[in-house]
């Protein structure tokens, strides 16, 4: 039995890396259709959303129409701001930072879609992001990096379950950008210069502190900034206008640079200090999925990513239950940010992720 008999829907968004994984399906004799989520944006800015505009819907159509496969646009805008952006804004309400690209692919893409796909007669749901799902000898699937280094994107993948792995392909995870920008290019796949998007797609084009403005005004709200020991040095906008390592834009005059440190959110106080303070060799991780299923050990040494673009840093892990852990680190390391991800790596393989909800200064003795 070929490939031909087995139906493989992709998840569209009008960018190159989508339009490649479909083509590169198709070619391989899969059964392709295309699909493209219709997400929530707020009122009046449907136009800007990246993620399901007009225009991209326009050139997700065009590139399905070159390749010859059925396209087919569907509507998840209410399950969408239900799991994703509702849990932003009272995740920012908590004095958070999230990352809800990871809600995403965990709930719409390898939740909604997925099941949608699964609905249509698919076997697998397939995707444009660079990282690699293989199969081991015992039938339990890893996530490994993607080969190019500068847009592996295994770290925004590492809430997927086993059972969502199983029935995921990833094409472009042995390609490098410029190998994808070049078959689309010798394809002539309508998307084929169309720009990477950077922004959340779901703040209409702005930037998330405008969005936060309009939906959660109470995260505006203005307050003292403090050093560690009490000094009021001047007043913040809201705290959500800032991140963990912050220095420019704090509009305060000090003696030496002062970098954002810390949020008190029960003062609605912003506390800065200087490069010294900056870092933690320390912090606590909550919920945390194992790709396996579980802990190599109570205690071990990892690889870990504490952001999606962070550099890795190796870190002792002490496991408190199952799924939650500390983390030491050898020297401080700027921006742990609470409400961010820290995902765990053995060298190329993905061991798991979890939420970052607190950085600690620990001492060494």
């Amino acid at each position: 039995m070929g490939n031909e008999s087995i139906r493989v829907v992709v998840g569209m968004s009008g960018g190159v890396d989508s339009s490649v994984a479909a083509a590169l399906l198709l070619e391989q004799g899969y059964s392709v259709i295309g699909a493209m989520l219709r997400l929530w944006s707020p009122p009046g800015f449907d136009e800007d959303n990246r993620c399901c505009s007009p225009d991209a819907v326009t050139v997700a159509r065009r590139v399905s129409a070159k390749l010859g496969i059925p396209f087919y646009v569907i509507d998840a805008q209410e399950i969408f701001y239900e799991r994703i952006v509702q849990t932003f804004i009272v995740d920012y309400q908590s004095g958070l930072t999230p990352n809800p690209c990871i809600l995403c692919n965990q709930w719409i893409r390898w939740g909604f879609l997925l099941q949608t796909a699964i609905d249509m007669g698919g076997q697998y749901l397939a995707t444009g992001h660079y990282a690699r799902v293989m199969q081991r000898s015992d039938g339990m699937y890893e996530i490994l990096k993607g080969i190019d280094p500068g847009k592996d994107q295994s770290y925004v993948l590492s809430a997927l379950n086993q059972d969502q792995l199983a029935q995921t392909m990833l094409p472009l995870g042995g390609m490098d950008k410029q190998a994808v920008r070049n078959f689309a290019q010798q394809h002539k796949l309508p998307s084929a210069k169309r720009p990477d998007s950077q922004d959340l797609c779901f703040t209409g084009g702005r930037n998330y502190r405008d969005f936060l403005r309009d939906f959660a005004p109470q995260t505006n709200q203005q307050g003292q900034i403090r050093t560690r020991k009490g000094e009021i040095i001047g007043e913040h906008t809201g705290l959500a206008d800032y991140t963990i390592g912050q220095r420019k834009g704090l509009r305060i005059a000090y003696r030496e640079p002062l970098y954002v440190i810390d949020k008190d959110q029960e003062n609605n106080a912003l506390i800065v200090g200087t490069r010294s303070e900056l870092g933690h060799n320390k912090m606590i991780v909550d919920q945390f999925h194992w790709i396996l299923g579980e802990a190599p050990a109570a205690q071990f040494v990892s690889d870990v990513k504490i952001r999606y673009k962070s550099p890795i840093i190796q870190g002792r892990i002490d496991m408190i239950n199952k799924s939650k852990m500390e983390v030491r680190f050898q020297q401080p390391v700027r921006d742990i940010t609470p409400g961010q991800r820290a995902v765990l790596y053995d060298e190329d393989r993905v061991l798991g992720g979890g939420v970052i909800i607190s950085a600690q200064t620990e001492e060494v003795l």
